[in-house]
């Protein structure tokens, strides 16, 4: 339908507003309308009571830290899950040790419910117990977790050539490392030593030692200190004379 309008002689023309298409209209005094206005209307108010509460409350640790195992060069990660408002501060420790958000020590933010340490580079002196602070204005919270370090097992400098006089006593040291502990064998010629009590090998933490009193000339010969653990295996070579 159109309507013609004149204005000091001048026509317009305009058209009346268009009824709604079928199904597009809202019938407020519709039960099923009302009851969904009402469930909109208290499902608001349930969030905005859930906000209030989380603004006024302390943070909360909703999944705890929980050990990781670092292998060496690679990298870990610490999490937890967290319920904080307004946003908390953090604080990362090593046994007890605050520990600066850099290179080494990586702070991460992953979501606003979760924070995580990254712990790059691993090292065998990276074991030990880490713990998270928590706070906001309101109170704070703390969690801790450990991180057990694994080393492929290593001669670190291995024994060194010698020669010694028939009668006295070759000491043969290495240098070795690993975690878990290596395991360490002692080898002549590439069969292993028998100990006994002149012939004999300690192991340390850090260094084993082979032992020959009263060199004989029998002892001369290409020794060998091998390692091993789950992880790995390295060995070493030396050569003994007697003289």
């Amino acid at each position: 339908m159109k309507i013609e309008c004149s204005f000091d002689g001048i026509s317009k023309m305009s058209k009346a507003k268009a009824a709604p298409p079928p199904g597009c209209t809202v019938n407020i005094n519709d039960p099923q309308v009302q009851e969904a206005a009402i469930r909109i209307q208290a499902s608001y108010r349930g969030h905005r009571s859930r906000k209030e509460l989380r603004e006024k409350g302390p943070p909360k640790i909703l999944q705890e830290l929980k050990d990781v195992v670092l292998v060496e060069g690679s990298a870990a990660k610490l999490e937890c899950r967290v319920s904080a408002f307004p946003d908390p501060f953090i604080v990362w420790y090593k046994d007890g040790k605050e520990l600066k958000d850099g290179p080494k020590y990586r702070y991460v933010f992953e979501d606003p419910d979760f924070v995580a340490l990254v712990v790059r580079d691993g090292v065998l002196a990276d074991l030990g117990k880490y713990s998270v602070t928590i706070k906001n204005p309101f109170g704070q919270t703390s969690g801790s977790a450990c991180i057990l370090v694994e080393v492929p097992a290593k001669v670190s400098k291995g024994p060194d050539n010698l020669k010694a006089k028939r009668g006295t006593t070759v000491v043969l040291k290495a240098e070795i490392s690993g975690e878990p502990p290596p395991d360490v064998a002692w080898l002549k010629d590439g069969d292993d030593i028998e100990e006994d009590d002149r012939v004999f090998f300690d192991i340390g933490d850090t260094n084993t030692i082979l032992t020959i009193k009263n060199a004989k000339l029998s002892d001369a010969g290409k020794y060998e200190v091998f390692v091993e653990n789950n992880l790995g295996t390295d060995q070493s070579f030396a050569r003994v004379d007697i003289l």
